[in-house]
């Protein structure tokens, strides 16, 4: 087996140096008794996560009250120390100090989250061991963060809603990444106590899964941070009575998170939207202890099209715009809350960056590899404005992800937030057209930016992180390595179709989107060559998945939800190689019967084997919706042409 080398840590650490002699700890059966350390109320230094893993390493715990900064752990010592600081991103009670000989281990932090992060080190560097191995190489490390605050938005809004022991299995592998705040991306998936029929099919979050999230992530020294949209993407509310009145064109506008028209923006101008708002805010805050509160604010494509109109043509769109921030930044600070807000449509008008509140933070996203961070973070540095770079893990839109371009946006974002000062880095993991990707395909998105947002180095060579090792060790758990590059490659799939497609892969496109030309700008440069080089480049990666050894609990679930994402993959590929060959402009039902039946089946055959997977991790509510727009492409095979 491979040596143990740093480079295999994730993410990888500021200074690391190996060799001297190795540490050989004593260590206990793996099925021993392990009585539970009291801690008496301290912040905890080892998750209950870290604890199972160093025992399934067969690392048995030291039971030592009367020691502050005890693990928990034979021979490993951690002290806290105020002259361990961090420089650079200014995550100074992050940093740490990692010693490994023959000694022992000692982890020395300034506060209890370096320490938190050091064990987490530790413990990779354990898992790179050999099970039964006769020492632990030796090891120092001198580690602190890029960015101090370092964050992952989930978006359970387009119909998947995690159970909570999804969300909170998540959050350890992403606290074990040293990623230290998390926010759920709501729209409508808050159980609020008068406001039943907006989340009645949603199986949304209750306050007291909230409270007991929130617990969980303040152990692991992450900040849960709430959100809830507040203007655009109020869709989910506005369809329904008696909220409808309070949008900006009740009637319904197209727009692109919904395949019929929809009113979609709250009415800036309207005093109801703020009496809501505010009715809203004091009912979700509360459950939370983060003092960050994420208002959402993009992407209000209708306004200024009908209530506002003449307000807008008077006093410009964005002015309207920023007045209604200010409100809400108004309702905000009643609560002693910061906001942050999607830096999208401030954007338009530059210029009045500088009028927005002190305290707001901006949230400069984007998702493409040659997203202009580097015009953009100006914008908002020039201001005095504090602002987070928002990359994301580009798994939506895409059934398997993008891997590629979500290395490189990840790395861009890293490299430009830190020239430009950024304060926080948040990596988002978007479910838009009904969050048809399973949970692997957001994997290598999470791996890479947790690793740049750590260490913004490891971002100006993207294409020296190891990624597929990394996934295999600490992700996957695979003894084969097996699933780290079939995963990467998987997501890369869409590279062999020969188009090129924003915010998605055009074999997703080409399905969800079927009510459109089959060469639409999405699907440009596909062929029938292409495609079926594309099938063949799929049966080559799905080979040698049978070989894969995951040591997770979860392993026969992973391999069926990597198999769906082929298959759909696999049936995006052989519609438009089918729709290209019948003619680009016809519509599907044109199709000869023989090989709309075959299609239909296929699409059959995935929504069977979507149901459990979905309930395996997320609860019902969403699943219907979901699956409605499904059947609604598989029903342009069905009609009759013409």
């Amino acid at each position: 087996m491979e040596i143990p080398h740093p480079r295999l840590l994730t993410p990888r650490p500021t200074r690391a140096d190996v060799g001297g002699a190795p540490w050989r700890p004593a260590r206990r059966p793996a099925n021993s008794p392990q009585p539970a350390p009291d801690r008496h109320g301290l912040d905890p230094i080892a998750s209950a996560a870290t604890l199972q893993e160093l025992r399934r390493l067969g690392y048995g715990p030291r039971i030592d009250a009367t020691e502050i900064d005890a693990t928990g752990i034979d021979g490993v010592r951690c002290r806290l120390d105020p002259k361990v600081r961090g420089d650079g991103g200014g995550g100074g009670g992050d940093a740490y100090r990692l010693d490994v000989g023959p000694g022992g281990v000692e982890i020395t932090a300034a506060a209890p989250a370096g320490l938190f992060y050091g064990l987490a080190t530790f413990t990779q560097w354990l898992r790179l061991h050999p099970v039964g191995c006769d020492g632990i190489r030796g090891l120092s490390v001198d580690d602190r963060p890029s960015f101090a605050h370092r964050g992952a938005l989930i978006d359970i809004s387009r119909n998947r809603v995690p159970k909570l022991a999804e969300l909170e299995a998540l959050i350890d592998l992403l606290a074990s990444f040293k990623i230290n705040q998390v926010q759920l991306y709501m729209e409508h998936t808050f159980a609020y106590r008068n406001h039943r029929p907006v989340w009645r099919d949603a199986s949304p979050i209750t306050a007291e899964d909230i409270q007991k999230l929130d617990r969980f992530c303040r152990e692991r020294h992450v900040d849960l941070v709430p959100n809830q949209n507040s203007f655009g993407h109020f869709h989910r509310w506005l369809v329904h009575e008696p909220y409808r009145a309070l949008a900006e064109c009740p009637e319904g506008v197209e727009h692109p998170f919904s395949p019929d028209p929809e009113p979609f923006s709250l009415c800036a101008d309207d005093p109801g939207s703020l009496e809501l708002l505010k009715g809203l805010y004091g009912e979700l805050l509360p459950n939370f202890h983060s003092r960050w509160f994420n208002v959402g604010l993009d992407e209000a494509l209708d306004l200024g099209r009908c209530r506002t109109r003449e307000l807008c043509a008077e006093r410009g769109k964005e002015r309207v715009y920023l007045d209604f921030l200010r409100r809400v930044h108004a309702l905000v600070a009643d609560h002693g809350r910061r906001m942050m807000f999607w830096g999208d449509m401030i954007l338009e008008r530059p210029e009045l960056i500088a009028e927005l509140p002190a305290d707001a933070v901006a949230l400069e996203w984007g998702y493409e590899a040659d997203h202009p961070f580097a015009e953009d973070c100006p914008r908002f540095a020039a201001s005095g404005r504090d602002f987070y770079v928002c990359p994301g893990t580009a798994s939506w839109n895409s059934f398997s992800g993008r891997s590629r371009t979500a290395v490189a946006n990840l790395a861009l974002a890293a490299r430009e937030g830190t020239r430009h000062g950024a304060l926080g880095y948040l990596v988002t993991d978007w479910g838009d057209h009904g969050h048809l990707q399973p949970a692997p395909a957001s994997w290598p998105g999470w791996l890479a930016g947790a690793a740049f947002a750590w260490n913004e180095a490891a971002a100006k060579t993207p294409e020296d992180l190891p990624i597929e090792e990394l996934l295999d060790r600490h992700v996957f758990r695979d003894r084969a390595g097996v699933m780290g590059r079939l995963s990467v490659d998987l997501g890369d799939i869409h590279r062999h179709t020969g188009a090129v497609a924003k915010n998605g892969s055009p074999l997703f496109f080409a399905l969800l989107f079927a009510h459109l030309p089959a060469d639409e700008r999405r699907g440009l440069g596909m062929t029938e060559d292409t495609l079926t080089e594309t099938l063949e480049r799929l049966d080559q990666i799905l080979e040698p998945l049978g070989d894969a050894r995951m040591d997770r609990a979860d392993a026969d679930l992973v391999e069926g939800e990597v198999r769906w994402m082929a298959d759909a993959l696999r049936l995006g590929a052989r519609f438009a190689r089918a729709r290209l060959r019948s003619g680009e402009h016809l519509p599907p039902a044109t199709l000869p019967a023989p090989q709309r039946r075959a299609l239909g089946r296929d699409f059959d055959g995935l929504l069977e084997a979507l149901r459990p997977r979905w309930l395996a991790r997320c609860q019902p509510g969403g699943l219907d919706a979901t699956v409605a727009r499904w059947r609604r492409v598989k029903a342009m095979l069905e009609r009759h042409a013409g």
